[in-house]
């Protein structure tokens, strides 16, 4: 007897799922990855390294994590009747065997000569057998609409999850993730746009940093005589109190209710905020001897963390910039925020404000956790609303702005980047945005109404609770004849993904792909000289999970 049905979000960062008993209408687990398994730090190398090394290792990838994740749900998967898959149109294509190259290419002109079409991504069923998904092969698998191809899944998401369609109010929506999607609505008339916000506002790629889980340092509020505050999300993803700690020598002065293991992206937003408010940093700079903040138990935060979190704070504040001056209103104009995924639940909203991850300006802001997976949930649980979904999806009369043929998201990014990485003081960016015909930074408002709708981004974590992954890469291998073992590649690779060991008279290479930064990266190949490591002659270990 089938009696049970599977939510899951393949976000950019990481794979979520949730297992749901039918006949009670429960949650019953909740399973997520400490990353994505397909190499990269954004769905752009993803797209990437899907087209690069060829898709069907791509898909692989995901779906060899994907069915692993699935095992973690306590239930028997071959009693599962029904699946919603919700993501982002890169991720969704790859999941179903899709066309992507027409999400590489922004031009019409250059998809014509490549002989490329625009896919229409319509809501679907397939069964999940044909798509490899380990549960009973004839169950149904749910995929939500685009709104059109640049417009995905997890965008009518954030749209439908709140009230953003349907506000009389100028409104804003940003799902505060890698990939930065964010819309804008006026009237009618929808305006979207997406950066690659980088994965630091995941909390990733930051030195000690971690995605949204059990230990992660997600907020940190000033304490007494240049102290900080740390408050830890715990094994219900609810945050608590953490230590009370001296961010120069990271002295732990009073004990918190719940030990951390490191910092997610929100503690970072808010490590930075605190930090400029106290002065102990400034744009683009740690201001003591070290250039070192210390958190506690080895828990680092170094001149180059703040610089890679500069570039995310760049992207999101010059998207929000983009998406007014292209659509001929200021950043005041907007009077709600809707701030959607992990980061934008956990995040203390007036914190981001002043870094200008939220426009300044705005009255109210509301915080409603991952509507991705929320509306994978909503599927299973009734999927006669696949029609309704796919109606609301042809009726958004949506603009979609590809910010990589916008001069005004290139002059703000490059301003955004003055400031954040190389450290322009604020007097001068509101001059050099003037020079580039660009708003500048309106009066910040320091007491909006923020509304935080769910106190963690999943809100219900099921009977069983919560599974993490740590593991989520899977393997690619191969063989380096000749190889005189210098280990340059190795000491090349900051991610500690790949390693090398001898096989008779050959050198085996591995590379962990959920560390590896994929092609956009390639240190290791640079770093060979004799040439001989290639990484799109690695193959996928049948091994499974790294």
């Amino acid at each position: 007897m089938k009696e049970f049905g599977i939510a899951i979000d393949i976000g950019t960062s990481g794979l979520r799922a949730q297992s749901i008993d039918l006949k009670e209408d429960r949650i019953l687990a909740t399973a997520i990855t400490m990353g994505h398994p397909v190499p990269g730090a954004n769905v752009m190398d993803h797209l990437d390294f899907a087209i690069d090394m060829e898709k069907a290792m791509a898909r692989n990838l995901i779906m060899t994590s994907l069915n692993g994740l699935l095992e973690k749900l306590r239930i028997d998967l071959g009693r599962v009747e029904r699946v919603a898959v919700c993501g982002n149109p890169i991720q969704l294509s790859l999941f179903q065997d899709m066309e992507i190259r027409d999400l590489a290419y922004s031009g019409e002109r250059a998809k014509k000569k490549l002989g490329i079409d625009n896919i229409r991504r319509d809501a679907k069923v397939l069964e999940a057998g044909s798509l490899g998904l380990n549960v009973h092969a004839d169950a149904e698998v749910y995929i939500p609409p685009a709104v059109k191809h640049e417009i995905g899944a997890d965008a009518l998401a954030m749209m439908y999850k709140t009230d953003f369609l349907t506000t009389d109010q100028i409104s804003m929506v940003t799902d505060y993730g890698t990939n930065a999607e964010m819309a804008i609505k006026i009237g009618d008339d929808i305006i979207t746009g997406s950066a690659a916000a980088g994965p630091a506002i995941e909390g990733q790629h930051v030195g000690k940093g971690m995605l949204a889980a059990p230990g992660a340092i997600s907020d940190i509020d000033p304490s007494d005589d240049g102290l900080m505050l740390t408050h830890v999300l715990n094994r219900q993803l609810y945050k608590s109190r953490g230590a009370v700690v001296d961010p120069n020598s990271g002295e732990v002065v009073e004990k918190g209710d719940y030990e951390a293991r490191g910092i997610t992206g929100t503690g970072v937003v808010a490590l930075v905020s605190t930090g400029l408010d106290t002065g102990l940093m400034s744009p683009g700079k740690i201001n003591n001897e070290e250039k070192l903040v210390r958190l506690q138990k080895g828990i680092e935060f170094t001149q180059e963390d703040l610089r890679e979190v500069g570039k995310t704070i760049a992207a999101f504040t010059s998207g929000h910039m983009t998406l007014t001056q292209e659509s001929g209103i200021s950043l005041s104009d907007i009077k709600v925020m809707y701030m959607t995924g992990a980061s934008g639940t956990y995040v203390d909203a007036v914190k981001a404000m002043k870094l200008g991850l939220v426009p300044g300006t705005v009255e109210k802001v509301m915080q409603v956790g991952n509507t991705s997976l929320a509306l994978a949930c909503d599927i299973v649980r009734d999927t006669s609303m696949m029609d309704t979904l796919q109606e609301t999806a042809d009726s958004i009369r949506a603009k979609h702005l590809m910010f990589a043929e916008s001069k005004v998201f290139e002059n703000a990014f490059a301003v955004e980047m003055g400031v954040w990485v190389q450290g322009m003081p604020f007097d001068q960016e509101e001059g050099m945005l003037k020079h580039f015909g660009l708003e500048p930074r309106p009066p910040l408002n320091r007491s909006p109404e923020v509304i935080r709708i769910l106190e963690r981004d999943i809100h219900d974590l099921g009977v069983h609770g919560l599974t993490v992954v740590e593991n989520v890469g899977t393997v690619l291998r191969g063989e380096l004849e000749e190889c005189n073992e210098c280990g340059r590649c190795i000491k090349s690779c900051n991610e500690e993904a790949l390693t090398l060991r001898p096989d008779g008279k050959v050198m085996v290479v591995e590379v962990n792909t959920g560390r590896c930064m994929g092609t956009a990266c390639k240190r290791c190949e640079r770093a060979c000289k004799s040439k001989l490591l290639k990484l799109h002659s690695l193959r996928v270990d049948s091994g499974g999970m790294a």
